[in-house]
């Protein structure tokens, strides 16, 4: 069942999302969450998607942003970040990355899909694990986390219920909450909160 309202969980199903062509034409994204809420790609705080990647090329460029990339499916990617050469070819591993830096993809063996996490530096934090087994979250006062499906299901645990993500499901998690996540596959929990010189700020 869906999280009940008022409960600090709000689920955001794969099959409700909209395919948009990326920035620069080269790919197609899904966009999982945005904050602030109906934020554009010149104005967000931060933004979760997913990216699907079929042809070798380069990434959209975005000043100011910092990015964290998880290879979700194939076999992965040949990155050239800023000149720098980095292989991406380990799935359900977060990788950091510059997002304003010229980067280029060449694709190992076919198309990929990514799990990706952008935020903009000097105002919000952003950390990605990727998740197998259970683990129990606490989510303080003001404080948000996103808990998406990666690989098979994931079980939202709580007092009064639980809510069960399908693949490429994902859940908004807003503090003060208590909740555990279960799945035999992996997810993915993004942890956010003001960078700290902007700690005094609303987030």
């Amino acid at each position: 069942m869906d999280a009940p309202s008022g409960s600090g969980i709000r689920i955001l199903r794969a099959a409700d999302r909209d395919a948009t062509v990326w920035k620069n034409g080269g790919g197609v994204t899904r966009e999982i969450a945005a904050w602030p809420e109906g934020a554009g790609m010149d104005d967000f705080g931060w933004r979760v998607s997913l990216a699907e990647v079929a042809a070798d090329g380069p990434f959209s460029a975005f000043p100011g942003i910092g990015r964290t990339l998880t290879l979700a499916e194939g076999a992965g990617m040949d990155l050239t970040v800023a000149g720098v050469g980095r292989l991406v070819d380990e799935r359900f591993a977060p990788q950091d990355f510059p997002g304003d830096e010229p980067t280029d993809c060449r694709l190992l063996a076919g198309p990929v899909v990514n799990f990706n996490v952008m935020y903009r530096r000097g105002a919000v934090d952003a950390q990605t694990a990727v998740v197998r087994g259970l683990l129990t979250l606490t989510v303080p006062p003001g404080g948000t986390v996103l808990v998406a499906a990666l690989e098979g299901g994931t079980v939202l645990e709580r007092s009064g219920g639980r809510a069960d993500l399908l693949p490429y499901d994902a859940a908004l998690l807003t503090g003060p909450l208590d909740c555990g996540v279960r799945t035999a596959g992996r997810a993915a929990v993004v942890r956010f909160a003001p960078a700290p010189a902007a700690a005094g700020g609303r987030f």
